[in-house]
């Protein structure tokens, strides 16, 4: 029987001007630092720029640990080493590694003495090992003037445009002694595939050895076993399993997994190894039959309502289950059911994958390829065919893992950000793209299908970033115009598409010294990785609100702008529906406290862009909508021109049911155009019966959709809980009443209901309580109210909270509360 035994403890590191430290394994060298009190922490004002040396520098670090021989071999078993690094065991070599994403094995057995040994691990710079290997095999261009494409490393340590540049190293994942004999499981690679009422697990098993002679390898799920006797080392064992429970992604379904166990024995029975994962009875497909992207799983068209997941932290060592079980359900509480892991991070751990399978998420991984063109000489060649090897195979039990995609952005940049003449004839990627990847997951993991890049528009000879095929990013949003460009969009499938925005006040106080806090102070600026990117949240504000008097009108509306931006977007694209059919927001989550995309920040706060996420992600959407050339069926036909281009809306809106569910919805709307006093001026009734799976627009009468004065009437689309709102002009056009409400504050058991009536029109009302506690945390935002009407707040919170402060701005704001 295999034996694990691990060398956690008693490590130290040294480097530089640091001697002896007490040192974290598994960790990192910066939170070895940070913890030793040697440097300030680096995610504290400008704190990072101070740390440039931790990168460039080479770090040793040392263990001792007592050895009692036995029989068998013993290994060392690394499962990941960040990055270059040199390992000897009681002064003898015993192997060199450069790949972040791979783990390493060596047999050891003739090194280790009866008694005290000594393990060491060096860890060349990062930066010295890029920097020679760029500067032998010639320069490529990247997005970020870094030479992360130079080194197996997850590529955002090297700084990015919403990220620090902290270039770690260290012993980043477990470390330890294995002792096996005869035969061990090397790898375990189940394909579960379902057909018809028919469920089979294809088990490939390959064995290590040490010893020649037959040994068998049992597999077992649902009460079904397979047996096989080896000779070699490789084995292949098939089970039925007759009318499995499917798993389902979320919102469709139950997630049932099923326990598959693997059992190694020896001549005389003796359980030499064991391996077990839960598996998920599930077929996918890639629709692509006319040029667009469609996920079907079960046979299942489903819309994508993703978000694109990038490392929760720069110091991967605090990424723990907790945490990220705490992301998960904030991501799931937004009623999101993909996630995107990006290819500039990692491949995504096995606590990340388990809880994907367990709460039904989708996920798509890239292969770790991002912004740059890569070298495809050696060692990349070999170091990158061995990791995604090792990687495919890792996840190849995981119900939730849907689709490999090869590359974030690199074919779009080979054809577009001006690659070609510095590349002239070096290679850049193609090859893994195109051939390699695909080649490997059609070897290993043929029942999930792959994608070359995001964006990628189906073949080689279009433009990768086509919206009329394929994936789509859209950047010119954000970058260069108003998000009001959206509308103009019909594309397929949108893997990227967002809007900046700061990060929750609480988050800015805690790690910005600057007094008072201003848009361009230092600490802010700091945090603002985005070239130009206050440039365009000001912009963005310019286009739709008034200008912010102070700070706090700059945080409210700048979040709110945010907020209102992708929810345009994804309410946007869902309305096309079936012509598109995904949509992943940039981004959920943020790995430090910063400026950028996300929806929750680099604390866990959610910012009003989740609260808005989760209302246009609703299995059920009613949506009003600018159509183009008149009122058109959602995924109608094209306008006049080229093939997904944008093309300019009509501006006389549309009322757009969207039914992500698998039961008819029996709608009921009432539409009704209003003075911002509430008084109705105009009425419609609208039923239909809009099928699962689809959308259905609903033509509005001239009555409804045409305003006596565009500055002072809205539009107002109810349908049971659901509400939508369309104002005929910008909120900085409309003569906005001074704030009027009264409000109520009652005390509850984990703390408190805010209750606000609207004595005058409130447009998009927020609480923000973490300005007086920073773990509250309020249950919506952005709420319109008419005259008349109320909302309840429930805010959780452990202080004793001020009811005058709870109730004023800056925690209590609306657009109007400023006049």
């Amino acid at each position: 029987m295999t034996s694990y035994r691990p060398l956690h403890q008693g490590w130290t590191v040294s480097g530089g001007t640091v001697s002896g430290l007490a040192a974290a394994v598994p960790g990192c060298i910066h939170t070895d630092l940070l913890a030793a009190g040697l440097i300030e922490d680096p995610y504290r004002d400008s704190n990072e720029t101070e740390l440039a040396w931790i990168g460039r520098t080479d770090w040793e670090y040392t263990t001792s640990f007592d050895y009692d021989p036995s029989d068998g071999r013993v290994d060392l078993v690394c499962a990941g080493l960040d990055t270059v690094a040199d390992i000897a065991l009681n002064g003898s070599e015993v192997g060199h590694t450069e790949n972040q994403h791979r783990s390493y094995r060596f047999d050891v057995g003739s090194l280790l003495r009866t008694g005290a040994n000594t393990l060491k691990v060096t860890f060349g710079s990062a930066y010295s090992y890029a920097l020679a290997q760029q500067q032998r095999l010639g320069a490529r261009p990247d997005a970020y003037g870094e030479p992360f494409n130079f080194i197996r490393k997850q590529a955002c340590n090297f700084g990015w445009d919403w990220g620090p540049t902290l270039v770690t190293a260290g012993i980043w994942q477990p470390i330890g002694l294995e002792r096996w004999s005869v035969a061990r499981l090397g790898s375990v690679r189940p394909l579960v595939t379902v057909d018809g009422a028919t469920g089979r697990v294809e088990v490939s098993a390959r064995l290590e050895r040490d010893a020649t002679g037959p040994v068998t390898v049992t597999a077992e799920i649902a009460g079904r076993q397979a047996r096989a006797t080896v000779d070699g080392t490789d084995a292949v064992l098939t089970l039925a399993v007759h009318d499995p429970d499917l798993w389902w992604p979320r919102g469709h379904g139950d997630q049932p997994r099923y326990d598959l166990t693997v059992t190694l024995t020896g001549p005389d029975d003796e359980v030499l190894d064991t391996w077990s994962r839960k598996v998920g009875f599930r077929t996918v497909e890639l629709d692509t039959s006319d040029d667009g992207y469609t996920l079907v799983v079960n046979g299942l068209p489903i819309f994508v309502r993703g978000v694109n997941w990038i490392p929760d932290d720069v110091f991967a060592d605090r990424i723990t289950r907790d945490r990220l079980a705490q992301r998960f359900r904030q991501t799931a509480d937004a009623n999101v059911n993909y996630l995107r892991v990006w290819g500039g991070g990692r491949y995504e751990s096995e606590d990340f994958y388990d809880l994907a399978d367990e709460m039904g998420f989708l996920v798509g991984q890239d292969f770790l390829f991002a912004c740059a063109a890569y070298p495809e000489e050696e060692p990349f060649a070999s170091e990158i065919e061995a990791e995604a090897r090792e990687n495919v195979v890792r996840l190849s039990s995981h119900p939730s893992l849907v689709v490999w995609t090869g590359n974030n952005e690199n074919l779009w940049g080979y054809e577009d950000w001006g690659w070609k003449p510095e590349l002239g004839d070096r290679t850049w990627g193609s090859g893994y793209y195109y051939d390699l990847l695909p080649r490997i997951v059609a070897e290993l993991d043929p029942t999930r299908p792959y994608w070359p890049g995001s964006p990628y528009s189906g073949t080689p000879d279009r433009h990768p970033n086509d919206p009329a095929y394929g994936t789509t990013h859209v950047w010119d949003v954000w970058n260069t115009d108003d998000y009001t460009k959206y509308a103009s969009y019909r594309p397929r499938f949108v893997s990227e598409f967002g809007f900046q925005a700061p990060p929750a006040y609480a988050t800015l106080e805690e790690w910005i010294s600057d007094r008072p806090l201003a848009p361009d102070s230092p600490g802010m600026a700091h945090h603002q990785k985005a070239t130009g990117g206050d440039e365009k949240l000001a912009r963005g504000l310019a286009n739709h609100l008034p200008g912010p008097a102070d700070f706090d009108d700059w945080h409210y509306f700048t979040q709110l702008n945010q907020a209102r931006a992708v929810a345009f977007g994804i309410e946007h694209f869902r309305s096309l529906r079936p012509l598109c059919m995904g949509t992943i927001m940039w981004q959920i989550n943020d790995c430090w406290p910063v400026t950028s995309w996300a929806a929750i920040d680099g604390d866990g706060r959610k910012k009003p862009l989740w609260y808005a996420m989760r209302q246009a992600y609703r299995e059920r959407l009613l949506t009003l909508q600018p159509r183009t050339g008149g009122p058109m069926a959602a995924g109608g036909p094209l306008m006049p021109g080229e093939p997904g281009a944008v093309v300019p809306p009509d501006g006389r809106p549309a009322l757009v049911a969207v039914n992500d569910g698998r039961e008819p919805w029996h709608l009921t709307a009432t539409v009704t155009r209003r003075a911002l006093t509430g008084d109705v001026l105009a009425e419609a009734v609208l039923t239909e019966i809009v099928p699962p799976g689809d959308a259905v627009t609903l033509p509005l009468p001239d009555e409804v959709t045409t305003p006596g004065d565009p500055t002072t009437e809205l539009i107002v689309a109810d349908a049971a809980e659901h509400r939508t709102l369309w104002f005929f002009t910008e909120d900085r056009n409309v003569p906005w009443p001074a704030a009027d409400f009264t409000a109520q504050v009652g005390r509850t058991d984990d703390g408190y209901r805010v209750t606000v009536t609207a004595r005058s029109i409130l447009r998009s009302l927020t609480l923000f309580p973490d300005r007086l506690d920073p773990a509250a945390e309020t249950d919506r935002a952005d709420v319109t109210l008419l005259p008349g009407e109320e909302v309840t707040f429930v805010v959780r919170s452990e202080r004793d909270l001020n009811p005058e402060r709870l109730t004023t701005r800056p925690v209590l704001r609306s657009v109007g509360d400023r006049t």
